[in-house]
């Protein structure tokens, strides 16, 4: 599906949220209110990219990265899911009953952005209460395997041709200086879109200079949180898969938001 959002996913996003879905005379959803967490629970399913475990190199095996990225490192990850789009204004609002978003302009389809880290675990609690499973923000580790296709030595999700990058990514190139709704790009290799711009996305990993090492400092209030993917302004060096990011998990940024994982 390369162009989002047809009424049937926007049935299955409002599924995954709880509640149901009609049609007016024109075709026009209309949201009715009752939802079992069975039908809750099937649609998530939906939403979700199966990834199968492995190990490959994490960080910069292009050498063209900054020095946090190097060395490139043996990583391995067990089998996961990961959410094919970047959580949505329609999915954050039907949980957290705001809208923290800065482009107002842009839909309910749009990444949620302004979000810090720990609104983001906020969200994750509160869906989790819902639907009775257990999501989480995916690793850094994971985050990288799943935008490199299952870790094969791609520079951007999707492509390692900077020539085709704008098929898969919204950039600075692109974006018109906002985000855009997800979906609208190619998928990668996996089926799963935005890993590459729109906004950039938090992980679960307290930062640490050096990917490979044990963490010296465990306060994340000291060390900051992780982001990856780059953004609707980012540069194509910022959106490459192991480019890194950090700050300090309570700042809300115009380009930072979030997908879901969960553990198999």
């Amino acid at each position: 599906m390369r162009h989002l959002l047809k009424s049937g996913t926007l049935t299955i996003i409002a599924v995954m949220l709880g509640i149901s879905m009609a049609y007016n005379a024109v075709g026009q959803p209309v949201i009715e209110k009752k939802k079992t967490i069975k039908q809750a629970n099937q649609a998530l399913n939906h939403a979700m990219v199966h990834v199968k475990g492995g190990c490959y190199e994490m960080g910069d095996t292009f050498g063209d990265g900054s020095t946090d990225e190097r060395p490139a490192h043996t990583v391995c990850v067990k089998d996961f899911d990961i959410g094919k789009y970047e959580v949505t204004r329609r999915q954050w609002r039907a949980i957290m009953k705001n809208n923290p978003s800065f482009f107002s302009r842009c839909g309910d389809d749009c990444p949620v952005e302004g979000v810090s880290w720990y609104d983001a675990q906020e969200f994750i609690r509160k869906l989790n209460k819902k639907t009775g499973r257990n999501y989480r923000l995916p690793t850094e580790a994971e985050w990288e395997y799943a935008a490199r296709r299952g870790g094969k030595e791609e520079r951007w999700s999707g492509t390692s041709d900077e020539q085709e990058l704008g098929e898969y990514a919204w950039y600075d190139a692109n974006s018109g200086n906002s985000p855009h709704p997800v979906g609208q790009k190619k998928p990668n290799g996996l089926g799963i879109y935005d890993m590459s711009g729109n906004v950039w996305e938090w992980v679960q990993d307290i930062y640490k200079y050096a990917a490979n090492t044990a963490d010296s400092m465990s306060n994340r209030e000291k060390t900051g949180s992780v982001s990856r993917g780059g953004g609707w302004k980012a540069k194509p060096t910022d959106a490459r898969a192991s480019n890194r990011f950090y700050a300090h998990p309570g700042h809300r940024y115009n380009n930072q938001g979030f997908r879901l994982a969960r553990t198999r």
